[in-house]
């Protein structure tokens, strides 16, 4: 490829990023940094989603030469990319919830109205599944880490979890967050992402090589993630 547009919930003007959205700059940058670092001769561009929407920006259709790399769930159902059936599936909140209780049984955040305050990174490769350390929200707006020690009993039923659902959406390469709670030791289902959402800037500050957004276009652009 010799392109890629990076498409981000906050306004963009000239390629930047408003000052008032400092977590789709941090996301947006660390995206960009983890194409460059692979190949520095690709061209990466950021749009905002708002000038999508408006058909604002000159689209070209995605292919060898150009790759799309959204940043955001809320896109026009007239743009179409290599991950668009996966992004309106994963943006379908009801029928997801719905799905994960027939199959699993699991409570969702339709029944008992609690956002999920954790995220388990999927990273799918052409040959793999793999996961991450369990990301859980900080005290402070925006504010993330990651936990190193997590129940093995929740973590097998995670995966699980996580496995079947990806299947059911036919997944292709990527990271994806599986959003959930812990409510008095189950799980209730939340959603699930399709890409690196906010919650994944918190591998951009422990030891992890690399985070996620760099694993996020191993996987778009079919590298190996060693």
């Amino acid at each position: 490829m010799s392109k890629v547009i990076i498409i981000v919930n906050a306004h963009v003007s000239e390629g930047k990023i408003s000052p008032t959205s400092p977590v789709a700059e941090k996301m947006a940058t660390a995206m960009k940094q983890g194409i460059v670092k692979t190949n520095n001769s690709v061209i990466v561009e950021i749009i905002g989603a708002a000038d999508l929407w408006a058909k604002s920006v000159n689209l070209s259709s995605a292919g060898d030469d150009l790759i799309y790399c959204p940043l955001t769930i809320k896109l026009p159902d007239w743009f179409h990319f290599h991950q668009q059936k996966i992004y309106q599936a994963c943006s379908d909140l009801e029928h997801r919830r719905k799905w994960v209780k027939q199959h699993f049984g699991y409570q969702t955040s339709n029944e008992n109205s609690l956002l999920g305050d954790m995220w388990l990174p999927i990273i799918i490769t052409k040959n793999q599944l793999s996961y991450s350390y369990i990301i859980s929200e900080g005290e402070m707006p925006n504010s993330y880490q990651q936990i190193f020690s997590f129940p093995d009993d929740l973590s097998s039923l995670l995966y699980n979890l996580a496995h079947d659902l990806l299947q059911s959406i036919q997944a292709t390469p990527a990271v994806y967050l599986l959003q959930f709670k812990i409510l008095e030791q189950k799980i209730i289902f939340d959603r699930l992402w399709p890409f690196p959402a906010t919650p994944a800037i918190a591998t951009l500050y422990n030891d992890q090589q690399p985070d996620l957004f760099t694993y996020h276009w191993h996987c778009l652009s079919h590298q190996s993630l060693g």
